[in-house]
């Protein structure tokens, strides 16, 4: 009964206009730590690019906290609205602290499986932006979501053969050279895949919201 008057009422949906704005920024900050990890001379302006883009997906996340408390109706449960604004910026998040680290040790060079890496994230943040304008009508697309979340998570699969191949290549590449060199790369390893294990966790607050609303 409870559902059924909720439905009736207004609800606010400047909520998925927030949803957009904060996607873009993690479109934008995926395709700018893209650009990261080309190297070369543009490594630290697309570090700030990353840095200028989670401050902006910040901003959307405090707006999108504060219309929860002050929006009497909502999209749906007040709880998956805040766990699914805080994975999204968490993925952001993530990506700011690998280019951090990329500006701490001064990096310039990336190996091929990073920037294979770098590829499947663009994809990821892509897949969200795909994800979040159906979440306005979840029974009309069950399906389409359903895939969605599907191919997020082979994804991040996919990245966590890539981190542990990128690691092996990197010990022989460096076990009778430069320790830090090993230790410096493995460090931004472990950055990208905890990026890619942030969008999984997008995909299970919308498997989350899925089984509630259908």
């Amino acid at each position: 009964m409870l559902r059924w008057f909720k439905a009736l009422l207004p609800q606010e949906e400047r909520f998925f206009d927030l949803f957009a704005q904060h996607s873009q920024a993690i479109v934008s900050g995926a395709e700018a730590l893209q650009g990261v990890l080309r190297g070369g001379d543009e490594v630290p302006s697309y570090c700030q690019q990353v840095s200028q883009f989670e401050q902006q997906a910040d901003e959307v996340t405090r707006q999108v906290l504060t219309a929860v408390r002050r929006t009497f109706i909502t999209p749906f449960d007040r709880g998956d609205i805040k766990d699914l604004i805080t994975s999204m910026d968490d993925a952001i998040d993530q990506m700011h602290q690998t280019a951090k680290a990329v500006t701490l040790f001064e990096v310039r060079q990336f190996e091929p499986t990073m920037r294979e890496i770098g590829a499947i994230l663009v994809e990821c943040a892509k897949l969200v932006v795909r994800a979040l304008p159906l979440l306005q009508a979840i029974g009309d697309n069950v399906t389409t979501l359903a895939a969605i979340t599907e191919e997020l998570t082979k994804l991040e699969g996919r990245v966590d053969d890539l981190h542990d191949i990128g690691l092996k290549e990197l010990y022989l590449k460096h076990r009778n050279a430069n320790t830090m060199d090993y230790i410096v790369g493995a460090k931004i390893y472990e950055h990208l895949e905890k990026v890619a294990d942030r969008f999984d966790d997008v995909a299970n607050e919308i498997n989350s919201i899925m089984i509630e609303q259908v």
